[in-house]
C-alpha cells in the first residue's frame, strides 16, 4: 500500500482538541484517542446516550453496503471517503473477503489516522489498497490521486459515510458528491449515512450543539429530504433515505429490526 504523506503530519496532530475520528473510534470501543476526545465523548454521551449505538449501527452500514456492492453487484472498486480510524472490518477487508482482487482507496485528513493507515490497512496480493491525506472539500485533488489505483473506467463504490455533514454549505456539499460522481461510469454506487434530527429528537440537538462548541470539525444536521438531493439523478436503492440501522438489516424478519438510530443512510445507482 502507498500512502501520500506531508512532512508535516505530525505537527498538526493536536491532542488537546477532540476530534471526530478519535471520538468516534472511542464510542466504537476502540483505543486510539487522547483525554480531549474521551472527555468530550462522554459529555456528548450523556447528552445523547444512544451516540454510541449510532457510531455501531453506521459501521454496521458500511459492513453491509460493501459486501452487497461486492457480493451481488460486482462491484471491485472503492473509495472510501472520510476512513476514520481503522477497525474491524474495514471496507478493503470485506471487499477483498469477496474478491481478492478488490482496490480501495481510503481518504482522510486526521494525521492520526494516517499513522494508523500505515500500520493496519493492507492488502491481499491480487488486490490493492491506497490511502490519500486529502479533504472531502477538495473532491479534484481526490480524484487525481485516487486515479494511481482506482480505473476510473470501471464502476466505483464511492462510501461517504458520517462525512458531509462535515461540510456545513448545502450547496457545496451536493456540489461535491456531483463532482465525485461525474468521474465515475455508470453502474457506480454512492453510499451516504448522515445524522438528523428528524429521529433523534433534543438529545441529538443538544450533543450536536456541545459537539460544535467543544471539537473539531463543526457538524451540522440535515432532513430525509436534504439528504435526498444527493442522489438527483441516481436510482436510489430501496428502502430509499432511512435510518441506516434499518438499510437492509441482516435478519429473517423485519419485525426484529433494531431500533432506529438519528442516522440516515441511503445508496445510489448511477443509472
Amino acid at each position: 500500500m502507498s500512502q501520500n504523506r506531508n512532512p508535516s503530519d505530525s505537527e498538526k496532530l493536536n491532542p488537546e482538541i477532540a476530534h471526530s475520528a478519535r471520538v468516534w473510534n472511542y464510542w466504537l470501543g476502540g483505543k486510539d484517542h487522547y483525554p480531549s476526545d474521551r472527555e468530550v465523548g462522554d459529555h456528548v454521551s450523556s447528552l445523547h446516550p444512544n451516540i454510541a449505538h449510532v457510531a455501531r449501527a453506521d459501521r454496521a452500514f458500511l459492513g453491509r453496503v460493501v459486501h452487497y456492492l461486492a457480493a451481488d453487484i460486482g462491484i471491485r472498486q472503492f473509495l472510501d471517503i472520510g476512513t476514520g480510524l481503522p477497525t474491524v472490518d474495514n471496507t478493503h477487508e470485506i471487499a477483498q473477503r469477496v474478491s481478492p482482487d478488490s482496490r480501495v482507496v481510503y481518504v482522510d485528513n486526521d494525521p492520526l489516522v494516517l499513522v494508523h493507515a500505515r500500520a493496519l490497512l493492507t492488502s491481499t496480493p491480487e488486490g490493492a489498497t491506497d490511502y490519500i491525506e486529502a479533504d472531502l472539500h477538495d473532491p479534484k485533488a481526490i480524484l487525481t490521486a485516487a486515479e494511481a489505483t482506482l480505473d476510473f473506467d470501471k464502476p466505483v463504490g464511492i462510501m461517504l459515510l458520517g462525512i458531509l455533514n462535515f461540510i456545513l454549505d448545502d450547496g457545496e456539499a451536493a456540489a461535491v458528491v456531483r463532482q465525485l460522481l461525474d468521474r465515475v461510469p455508470s453502474g457506480s454506487y454512492v453510499a451516504v449515512t448522515h445524522p438528523t434530527f428528524e429521529i433523534g429528537g433534543e438529545a441529538n440537538i443538544e450533543g450536536m450543539r456541545f459537539w460544535n462548541e467543544n471539537a473539531t470539525p463543526k457538524i451540522r444536521a440535515r432532513g430525509s429530504a436534504e439528504i435526498a438531493r444527493f442522489f438527483d439523478g441516481l436510482e436510489l436503492l430501496e428502502p430509499g433515505v432511512v435510518s441506516c440501522a434499518h438499510w437492509r438489516p441482516d435478519l429473517p424478519d423485519i419485525a426484529d429490526q433494531p431500533p432506529a438510530v438519528p442516522q440516515y443512510g441511503a445508496v445510489g445507482l448511477k443509472p
